[in-house]
């Protein structure tokens, strides 16, 4: 089917908020609206397209674009794209057109005052190489017309890119911004190297269609805003700073240059802006470790109730999860598997179904009564973690820490949380 971002902008609805500058007025809009039920509409002075942002920065809003009512569907249907992707559907190209300045004819933005440049934070990289397709997503921070800084962290399009610099070439690349939400969950996912993302995209929308770019021939959906050709060269110069999921800066890198041969622009389909260290961020890094995470705790304790990375961690450091228990020794079973499914996780706290995973007062009064530190403490020195985690050293190794605040099987009333009926609060 044709998945596009302006039809699934059209379903939720849209504030049009008009012309804004591109030095900080889209970040603080964007900060402004974050985890409302529209999403954020605008234009940007010097740009050849409009932009929306906040399409993704809520678990209703993700529900709404997997089609689904609950997030243990939305976790399952994800989970099974990934693991049984779905034949693309080759297809008409939508009406394109040359941007007139190139690079700078899109909505870049400068969002926090010590960063490098202007990013384009939204952009899926197609590349196929070797006989491998990978989609990813990428920030580029503009350099000119023509140029852009990438950030490529060592994952499976940085794979390529390694393989390619080997054989003394340039990695082709085709970067699309502006697709449709579940697009950009299967970018943002990381299935096994030569799991083509954008046919896991095409199992969670029952088929997408695509057409071939222009240069370099690279599968790409035929519902998109920008479409940039060009190549990954050995050239690298610094890039950033630039915030991170946990609303800090990244240190600058020298990162590769993004060669760019063609600019081109669909004015029917907006552009898409992510606001860096935003809700939205965090919640298309996030979700798809959710639902892992959901999947491994399910297979070490009878039941999983809710699965929450949290908002403060980026989505990404910290997990809340309650169960129903049937053993003691479940919780700690549970804070394994949590560890294992999402190596950059930090802290965990299990909890009984009684608490809500959302309700961070409760998961405080849930530590507060039901943990004691000499039998429900799981630590793990030096091991992996996350380099977004500022206090990790050594390029992320870390000390991770689980919490087992359940109350014991069997327990009496004094682990009970008091409850009036008929009011809830």
């Amino acid at each position: 089917m044709k998945a596009s971002l302006a039809s699934f902008v059209e379903r939720i609805g849209y504030e049009d908020i008009g012309l804004l500058s591109r030095d900080f007025e889209p970040a603080a809009a964007l900060k402004r609206s974050q985890g409302g039920p529209r999403a954020l509409r605008f234009s940007v002075r010097d740009s050849e397209l409009q932009a929306v942002g906040n399409v993704a920065d809520t678990r209703s809003k993700v529900m709404t674009a997997l089609e689904v009512s609950n997030l243990r569907d939305a976790y399952r249907k994800l989970l099974s794209a990934l693991s049984s992707p779905q034949r693309l559907v080759e297809a008409s190209p939508p009406p394109l057109r040359e941007a007139s300045r190139g690079l700078l004819s899109l909505p870049a933005i400068r969002f926090y005052e010590r960063d490098g440049g202007y990013y384009l934070t939204s952009g899926v990289f197609v590349a196929c190489y070797m006989g491998i397709c990978n989609a990813s997503i990428h920030r580029v921070m503009i350099l000119d017309e023509r140029r852009g800084a990438v950030r490529l962290v060592p994952r499976h399009l940085w794979y390529l890119y390694q393989q390619a610099r080997s054989r003394g070439e340039d990695l082709p690349v085709t970067v699309v911004i502006g697709v449709h939400p579940a697009v950009m969950l299967a970018a943002a996912s990381s299935p096994p190297l030569g799991t083509f993302e954008l046919e896991a995209a095409s199992a969670l929308l029952g088929g997408l269609e695509v057409f071939r770019s222009p240069v370099h021939g690279n599968p790409i959906p035929t519902g998109v805003a920008a479409v940039i050709e060009g190549h990954l060269t050995g050239e690298l110069v610094d890039e950033g700073p630039f915030v991170e999921a946990m609303g800090g800066y990244d240190r600058v890198r020298k990162q590769p240059v993004l060669a760019v041969r063609r600019v081109l622009i669909n004015v029917e389909e907006p552009a898409h802006v992510i606001l860096p260290g935003g809700y939205e961020h965090g919640m298309l890094m996030g979700f798809p470790r959710e639902a892992a995470i959901w999947d491994a705790v399910s297979r070490a304790v009878p039941e999983v109730i809710a699965v929450r990375l949290t908002q403060a961690s980026g989505h990404w450091l910290h997990a809340v999860i309650s169960i129903r228990k049937s053993h003691d020794g479940d919780p700690k079973n549970a804070i394994m598997a949590a560890f294992g499914a999402h190596p950059s996780l930090k802290h965990v706290v299990i909890v009984d179904d009684d608490i809500d995973v959302d309700d961070l007062g409760q998961v405080e009064w849930a530590i507060a009564t039901r943990f004691q530190a000499d039998r429900g403490l799981v630590v793990v020195y030096r091991a992996r973690g996350s380099t977004l985690d500022p206090s990790s050293v050594e390029d992320g190794m870390t000390s991770k820490v689980g919490i087992d605040a359940t109350k014991p099987l069997g327990s009496d009333l004094k682990f009970e949380r008091a409850r009036i009926p008929g009011f809830e609060g």
